[in-house]
């Protein structure tokens, strides 16, 4: 499924633009590739159906897969199912978000070669779009029923994201596994996040103690951020970092503890992905 129509072609570079995909729109381009990818191996047939080729939109398709992702005893497919409508109905900016993310997973992620891979498959999505209804719950005073699910979303996904954090549009998780994300925390639009990044306290302070992520910034792999402390627009935090004070807009840092050096030679570098240290 490298080979995508010109109908997804044609939205893929619209995306890239703007990275506010239109649910309607991106629908239609996941019925194409789901039919495509149900001709092309039978043994899926069904499963695709039941994904998206019998869905009646995007929302419907979102819900059911989510919901199959995190059903056990106490909390059954059913009872999320309609959960997670509610959360849609009640938000419809948590819809428009998810089409965002997925936008965004498609133009950054080489490995990702249509719309479907990332929505069936890669759990950094999943456990973003979940996270998104947990915060929509935790807003609205459910916070037992939030928790639920941040406890469920870091069994099956391995991604701790406490239920207050807002999370803007057009975010990235790649990989996912071993991201904490604390509660004060605040994550802007078009953020990018490798795998086993933390967005911690320093272990002692209380009340608003969590990184701010401003728009733009990418977080590459294993990168520890500690404190109440500012990630400016557009700055770039090497793998393996350890980052203790706040990083200026466009700045690239790295090191135990980082340290400035560099400045952002792309425009925005959650974009460009490119986590080179310079």
């Amino acid at each position: 499924m490298n080979e995508i129509s010109p109908v997804s072609a044609t939205v893929t570079a619209s995306y890239e633009r703007s990275l506010t995909a239109d649910a309607a729109e991106l629908w239609q381009v996941l019925r194409i590739e789901a039919q495509e990818a149900a001709d092309g191996e039978r043994a899926l047939a069904r499963f695709f159906d039941l994904a998206v080729l019998e869905q009646a939109d995007f929302g419907s398709a979102l819900a059911g897969l989510l919901a199959r992702k995190l059903a056990e005893p106490h909390m059954p497919f059913q009872a999320l199912d309609e959960l997670v409508r509610e959360a849609l109905a009640g938000d419809p900016g948590i819809l428009a978000s998810a089409a965002a993310d997925l936008a965004a997973v498609r133009a950054r992620d080489p490995a990702s070669g249509s719309y479907l891979t990332p929505f069936l498959y890669y759990k950094g999505f999943h456990s973003l779009q979940w996270h998104r209804i947990g915060h929509y719950l935790w807003e609205h005073q459910r916070q037992d029923l939030a928790h639920f699910l941040q406890s469920r979303i870091s069994e099956v996904f391995a991604v701790d994201i406490h239920p207050a954090v807002p999370i803007g549009r057009g975010v990235f998780i790649d990989h996912a596994t071993s991201i904490v994300i604390g509660e004060t925390s605040v994550i802007g639009n078009d953020v990018s996040i490798l795998h086993e990044v933390t967005l911690g306290g320093t272990g002692k302070a209380r009340g608003d103690r969590h990184p701010k992520v401003e728009d733009g910034v990418l977080l590459s792999a294993g990168a520890k951020v500690l404190g109440n402390i500012t990630l400016g627009r557009n700055a770039k935090i090497g793998a393996g970092s350890v980052v203790l004070h706040d990083v200026p807009p466009c700045a690239t840092v790295a090191g135990v503890p980082a340290r400035v050096v560099g400045w952002c030679r792309e425009m925005v570098p959650a974009l460009a992905m490119d986590q080179t240290p310079t």
